[in-house]
């Protein structure tokens, strides 16, 4: 059973994803905050699996909130899957870079939603398509000259494949299917890269994949 926790300021829209996500075997939600300093005193009471939180919200941001549970000795390494409208491109740059898991918009479908919460307990990054293309276009503006990382020529052959994969959004399940390998083998290549590039969680190497063109190469 994975355990959520919903942080919004809006007790309907929290009301709503609550019905959502209970409706799902192995999902539940064990609490709820109105903002993100409750989001950390609740976290901290009930050790949730994951965060499904929104980024405007009084007192404290979902930004604010995912920098200080990325920073909290008892958090930091819960998820935080971050429910969006697509009007909050400067916000949602600011959580990509303060450490969130990943992305989704408001008008996700529900099958969707559960997918995403079930793929970041995995530790998969999720990513919803208007988000990723506002993140590469941000990394490629904000690329100055070419120029070869010298951590690229450490991976080995199949570590770059799977940075190929992870570049195209594909969870680990997906990466074995296309590599022939097993999803177990493929999470312990994610782990070697994360180490290897010291990456902070899949965002960050799907930005790297991008940046060294292995992305529709």
């Amino acid at each position: 059973m994975i355990r959520v926790l919903l942080v919004d300021d809006q007790a309907l829209v929290r009301a709503g994803l609550r019905a959502l996500i209970d409706a799902c075997a192995t999902l539940q939600v064990v609490g709820e905050a109105g903002n993100g300093r409750q989001a950390l005193s609740v976290g901290r009471e009930l050790r949730p699996d994951v965060y499904l939180m929104d980024l405007k919200m009084p007192v404290m941001s979902g930004v604010e909130a995912t920098l200080a549970i990325r920073a909290d000795p008892v958090l930091k390494n819960v998820p935080v899957l971050v429910l969006t409208t697509f009007d909050d491109e400067d916000e949602i740059l600011e959580v990509v870079r303060a450490g969130a898991t990943g992305y989704l918009l408001k008008d996700i479908e529900p099958g969707e939603l559960r997918r995403a919460i079930h793929a970041a307990a995995r530790g998969d990054a999720v990513l919803a398509p208007a988000v990723a293309r506002l993140l590469m276009e941000q990394v490629a503006q904000s690329a100055g000259p070419h120029e070869r990382d010298p951590r690229i020529d450490a991976l080995t052959v199949r570590e770059l494949e799977v940075l190929t994969e992870i570049g195209t959004g594909s969870s680990n399940d997906e990466i074995g299917r296309a590599l022939f390998i097993s999803p177990q083998t493929a999470r312990t290549y994610v782990g070697r890269l994360l180490s290897k590039l010291q990456a902070r969680d899949r965002a960050q190497l799907i930005v790297l994949a991008h940046r060294w063109g292995l992305v529709g190469r």
